[in-house]
């Protein structure tokens, strides 16, 4: 055993002293190459006592790294996240000039601008050689991990899995659909999904409910129920709110409403973790949770895990390099697609390139970190979300070279992870998964030259603005980044409606809503005939329109379409009429909808070309979900082999009865967690962080 001992010491020596060496020769070239950068005295040096100035200036680097980097970010921490990660350079910069200046005979000097290149390119290489050395020895690898895994457990009092069954990682690919992931496994684009399927894993195909987006589905998967989620956003009557999944206050108060109605905390109540999600899943370990973000406290545990991710320089400096990388990749990428007149297309200049890199960048790492985190924690239950395709196929189309590659990162992001899990102090069943899929199209407004909200103010008789004005892309990333500079989250115009009698027009994808809001309760057919004889047939007979749905008097709700047609709710067929081509199982999914007491006045479903699979959604997308037709509505699901095979899987709350099911296998039943504060606590509707 002592000789044991000596060894691993003798290795650790060893690889500080290779890490030291590297970094002394990395000052060393950066003082030759850049002309600020100097470690001599202004009459010179030899050689030698250069090469020992800069073993110096890297020891103390490296020393104030591993010491004061820590302290530094947590005094930051009611900083923004965002703005944390762009002080990354700053602060590592700063370390970089005292280091210089414990130099003896200040021989060490740099102005600021070359501090912060040297400091940047010193971390990113000591990372990469640390790395090499761990990768080259798996039984220290091991160690590492296992002595990560224990201080961690240690800090939380856990016990880390002792009871020697699997835990089980739900990993969600946002926006992936089935036909989305076959394609990429064809493709070669993701080999590590590829080496599963048939393996290890089984791939099914799942169908969403009406409202295909991230809000509908995940709180279906997380907490059991969606019911009343007409949208992505909605307006309610009764309140005079306006809904909008992805606002923390809205994402907090449906929350509330699915364990009000389910009496269970959620599938994550029982040693659970929600990494990056909408909602909690009842989980105690959070990080970026959006229905937790509302909560201005100081140390607020849904912005924890950038905190704990940038705590480590070499992860800040990596992550800060790579979005700057992404944001450039952006600008070319739209630059080229412009160049070469692709369409569709949509603009994607302003803030866009940073909230893309935001995305495919600063969240992946964090959030991947953070399961990596929970992982070597032992911990049972762990559901993250990654939302990088999602947020490029919205802007990029589902079906282009930008959201191809980011697949191929998911891709290298989950091999990781299933290396990790080969080293965590428990056994992990690794269950992928997503929440919908994207339709490809040309914008309703893009292809017909005027948007939803002009057709019904034209259709209502109302004046329509000679410039249309532009409709926000819900993309969830957006709103993410407002979060994390602690801005308000608002939604255009939306937010602040007009005279009470004009109506409110929302769009969600391809699914559009308007209401009618001085009119209380859903407002009828006949009352609609009233008040504006054309808007139903104006929006019924417009070529980009599908179908609508109503409340009659007289026959109850009804599916209305072109040239007149008119068909009863309870008497709709998924192959015959207006839903015909919309696949198996929409008319189901239209009739629960048209039971929700919030539904809309009028639902809107854009047209679908069942040849292209197009859709047209009703905001500034090329990529889109939240309606019927296509590839939205059949997201995936990949379980191992080992669980019990799903049947027919349809809508969000089944994925959560398949879901729970599988953790009772793994380690017996899942007892609610339903204490007081979960069950009672109320976000105040439209409040934003």
């Amino acid at each position: 055993m002592d000789q044991r001992r000596w060894r691993t010491a003798g290795s650790a020596v060893l690889r500080v002293v290779a890490v030291w060496a590297v970094s002394t020769l990395t000052m060393l070239a950066l003082a030759g190459i850049l002309p600020d950068f100097q470690l001599e005295s202004d009459d010179g040096d030899s050689l030698t006592r250069v090469a020992m100035t800069a073993g110096w200036g890297a020891g103390a680097f490296g020393l104030l790294t591993a010491l004061v980097w820590p302290l530094a970010v947590r005094a930051l921490l009611l900083v923004p996240a965002l703005v944390l990660g762009l002080l990354v350079f700053f602060l590592n910069g700063s370390l970089l000039l005292l280091a210089l200046s414990l130099i003896p005979d200040g021989r060490g000097e740099a102005n600021a601008e070359t501090a912060v290149v040297v400091a940047a390119v010193m971390s990113a290489v000591a990372s990469a050689t640390g790395a090499a050395l761990a990768v080259r020895d798996d039984t220290a690898y091991r160690r590492r991990l296992s002595r990560l895994a224990d201080r961690r457990r240690r800090r939380s009092g856990e016990d880390g899995g002792g009871s020697g069954a699997p835990g089980t990682l739900f990993l969600q690919l946002d926006g992936v659909g089935h036909a989305a992931l076959s394609r990429a496994v064809d493709e070669g684009l993701m080999p590590t999904v590829a080496s599963m399927i048939g393996a290890t894993h089984r791939l099914d195909a799942w169908r969403t409910d009406w409202s295909s987006q991230t809000g509908a589905s995940q709180i279906g998967i997380l907490h059991g129920s969606n019911h009343d989620i007409p949208a992505f956003r909605w307006y309610e009557k009764d309140t005079g709110e306006l809904m909008v999944s992805n606002r923390p206050a809205s994402a907090a108060e449906l929350q509330r409403r699915a364990i009000e109605r389910t009496g269970d905390g959620g599938l994550l109540t029982v040693d659970g973790a929600s990494r990056g999600n909408l909602f909690s899943g009842g989980a105690d370990q959070l990080a970026l949770v959006l229905s937790k973000a509302a909560r201005r406290e100081k140390h607020n545990r849904s912005r924890a895990g950038y905190f704990a991710y940038f705590s480590d320089p070499a992860n800040a400096v990596r992550t800060a390099m790579s979005f700057v990388a992404e944001v450039g990749r952006e600008i070319g990428e739209s630059t080229r697609s412009r160049l070469r007149r692709d369409s569709p297309r949509i603009p994607r200049g302003g803030l866009y390139p940073f909230i893309r890199a935001f995305a495919t960048v600063i969240e992946r790492d964090v959030v991947v970190a953070a399961v990596i985190g929970d992982m070597l924690a032992g911990r049972t239950a762990v559901y993250a979300d990654l939302v990088a395709y999602d947020e490029v196929a919205h802007h990029s189309g589902p079906r282009s070279g930008d959201a191809a590659k980011v697949l191929r990162r998911l891709d290298r992001s989950l091999a990781l992870l299933a290396t990790v899990a080969e080293h965590a102090p428990r056994a992990y069943r690794i269950v992928l998964l997503s929440d919908h899929g994207q339709s490809p199209g040309e914008t309703f407004e893009g292809a017909y030259g005027l948007t939803l909200k002009d057709l019904v103010r034209a259709g209502s008789g109302l004046p329509v603005p000679r410039r249309a004005q532009r409709t926000r892309s819900g993309a969830e990333a957006r709103y993410a980044v407002r979060v994390a500079l602690h801005r308000p989250v608002l939604d255009g115009e939306e937010s602040r409606p007009g005279p009470e009698s004009d109506p409110i027009v929302l769009a969600s994808g391809n699914l559009g809503l308007i209401s009618f809001p001085d009119v209380p309760g859903r407002m009828t057919r006949e009352q609609l005939d009233r008040r504006h004889p054309a808007l139903l047939s104006t929006l019924a007979n417009h070529p980009g329109i599908g179908f609508l749905l109503v409340r009659s008097e007289e026959h109850g709700s009804v599916v209305l379409a072109a040239d007149g047609v008119e068909v009863p709710v309870v008497e709709l067929a998924d192959h015959a009429g207006p839903l015909k081509h919309l696949g198996e199982g929409a008319a189901d999914a239209v009739r629960r909808t048209d039971s929700f007491p919030h539904v809309a006045d009028v639902m809107v479903n854009s047209s679908y070309d069942p040849h292209t699979g197009e859709v047209h959604a009703f905001e500034e997308q090329i990529g889109s979900h939240g309606g019927l037709g296509g590839e939205q509505s059949h997201p995936f699901l990949l379980s191992p082999l080992d669980l019990s095979a799903p049947g027919e899987l349809v809508g969000a709350e089944q994925i959560h009865s398949t879901l729970r099911g599988w953790l009772r296998e793994c380690e017996g039943p899942q007892v609610p967690l339903d204490p007081p504060h979960q069950v009672t606590e109320r976000a105040v509707p439209g409040k934003t962080a």
